[in-house]
């Protein structure tokens, strides 16, 4: 396979789409998100319920007016990658002793992901991630 192919390859499963900070943008990032999942052939059941806590949690914990939020996704080998980027950096997600009662979505990630965090930056934006095992 040359590297042109490789390329058209890799790209195919890589998904990214910037949404209002509402509810509707929650929404519509988990209705989009598994859409393409769907279309990859891609187990979206449990990536369907991060993304919709991940999303939610962009619009109620890390909305600023007038900004959006981003939504990405992209399949390497056995894992989904599921990315939230909202401009709030300064409000770190909290989970366990110290969270808010609403944080316990995160419980939910923690739960169906393999792995999951926080990038800090480009300021003033931060990226909650999470890793989802995809089974062969």
């Amino acid at each position: 396979m040359n590297h042109e192919n490789t390329t058209a390859v890799a790209s195919a499963r890589h998904f990214s789409v910037q949404l209002s900070s509402t509810r509707r943008g929650a929404r519509l990032a988990r209705l989009l998100a598994t859409e393409q999942l769907r279309s990859w052939g891609v187990p979206f059941d449990a990536a369907a319920v991060v993304i919709g806590e991940l999303a939610a949690n962009a619009v109620l914990h890390g909305r600023v007016a007038g900004r959006d939020f981003r939504l990405t996704m992209s399949v390497e080998g056995r894992t989904l990658r599921v990315a939230v980027t909202d401009t709030r950096g300064d409000r770190m997600p909290v989970v366990g002793p110290g969270a808010e009662e609403s944080g316990r979505g995160l419980v939910l990630v923690e739960a169906l992901a393999e792995r999951w965090g926080v990038t800090s930056g480009p300021v003033p934006r931060k990226t909650v991630w999470a890793d989802i095992g995809l089974v062969p």
